[in-house]
């Protein structure tokens, strides 16, 4: 039996919010600050400093989709797509040297890392895409016409 009572639509809720949050947020001050200070300063690297929020919004996620049996694949996949993700890119940057400075941030490796940092910010747009669905589930009207009886 599905359950989406109050207690799984908050959970869906700040969840969406959390998993969203590392995405918008260097977008929005991005925005405050150009028009602010007339300056263009994105900080690229801000979802990864933001990921303990995604992974509770993720968690939270994956707790609701479980209780609604509901988009448990995109946000399962998304959620531990970008988990692997970030911790093989910070392992990496550790590795070559990048996150201490000993490296200049230039060349193959430099370019591995922002990669990996951009396919982990898409799994996290996943994660997100997937709350967004799961919240649209969850607030569906109710529908007689879509209630199915058993004939036995």
């Amino acid at each position: 039996m599905e359950k989406k009572g109050i207690l799984t639509k908050i959970l869906a809720v700040v969840g969406t919010a959390l998993a969203w949050f590392p995405v918008l947020a260097p977008v929005l001050l991005t925005m405050v600050v150009s028009i602010k200070e007339s300056t263009f300063l994105f900080d690229y690297l801000m979802p990864a400093e933001l990921f303990p929020a995604a992974l509770t919004g993720g968690g939270l996620l994956v707790w609701a989709a479980l209780r609604v049996r509901s988009r448990r694949r995109l946000i399962g996949l998304g959620l531990g797509s970008a988990f692997g993700l970030w911790v093989g890119f910070q392992a990496l940057a550790v590795a070559t040297g990048l996150a201490s400075g000993a490296t200049e941030p230039a060349g193959f490796w430099w370019v591995l890392v922002l990669v990996l940092v951009g396919f982990y910010v898409l799994a996290l747009i996943a994660t997100g895409a997937g709350g967004a669905l799961l919240l649209a589930d969850l607030f569906k009207p109710w529908d007689p016409r879509r209630l199915q009886l058993s004939r036995r």
